[in-house]
């Protein structure tokens, strides 16, 4: 029986330090966003919609990493690189969706309502991309990118890569381009993003569900031999 636990916490620790590596191991350098970045410019690249993941909505502001997303999203979107917005996040740690908040935000900042598009069933950071480039495909948008975080970008460049049949490009932001509206603050109602009857994934799932989660465990792929998705 002692044996028995001491690998399951042998295990245990493992995959946290797994998850751990996998969500902070590697992160696109200042030096390589601004190249990017500077790429498409150069190349003239503009995209029928970016994705957006979702962060948790708490204490009834936005956090430092929800206001980086968001406020890149608008900044993409002012310089006609995006035509469209994919906030991608449900409720899921806190009883807020996380799309809507940050649809709110994009809203109050100037983002046409009409350009606003939400997924609320992604839970994790594979999901957001899955569930984003299905709604994309529902709009007849042929052309997608992912605008977040240099850290979230480089973590699934990967699999953006691997599995959809049209590139989702990583677009991750840039600090210096940040830095010219991060005096904005606009203040919303979170009414209309509240879920009602909330319970937390980690009140509804265990750690390695959750993890297995993480890793894209639970996609309803179309082609669910191969686990992708078709060009758009």
């Amino acid at each position: 029986m002692m044996l028995n636990r001491n690998r399951n916490s042998s295990f245990i620790m493992l995959a946290c330090l797994t998850l751990l590596l996998y969500h902070t191991g590697c992160a696109f350098s200042k030096k390589q966003t601004r190249r990017m970045f500077a790429t498409i410019k150069q190349e003239q690249q503009t995209f029928d919609a970016i994705i957006v993941p979702g962060v948790p909505f708490r204490n009834g502001h936005w956090d430092s990493i929800m206001k980086g997303r968001v406020l890149w999203s608008y900044l993409l979107y002012k310089h006609g690189i995006a035509r469209n917005i994919i906030y991608s996040g449900g409720a899921v740690y806190s009883p807020y969706y996380e799309a809507v908040i940050m649809g709110l935000y994009g809203q109050q900042l100037g983002i046409p309502q009409e350009h606003i598009f939400y997924d609320t069933l992604a839970e994790h950071s594979t999901e957001n991309i899955f569930y984003s480039y299905e709604l994309a495909r529902s709009q007849g948008f042929k052309s997608i990118a992912l605008a977040t975080d240099p850290f979230q970008a480089k973590m699934t460049r990967k699999f953006a890569r691997k599995k959809f049949g049209t590139p989702v490009v990583p677009i991750p932001f840039v600090e210096d381009s940040l830095k010219t509206c991060n005096h904005l603050e606009p203040v919303i109602d979170p009414a209309p993003a509240y879920k009602e009857g909330f319970q937390s994934i980690t009140e509804r799932e265990g750690f390695f569900k959750r993890f297995r989660g993480t890793l894209g465990a639970y996609i309803p792929w179309p082609d669910k031999e191969q686990k992708k998705a078709p060009k758009l």
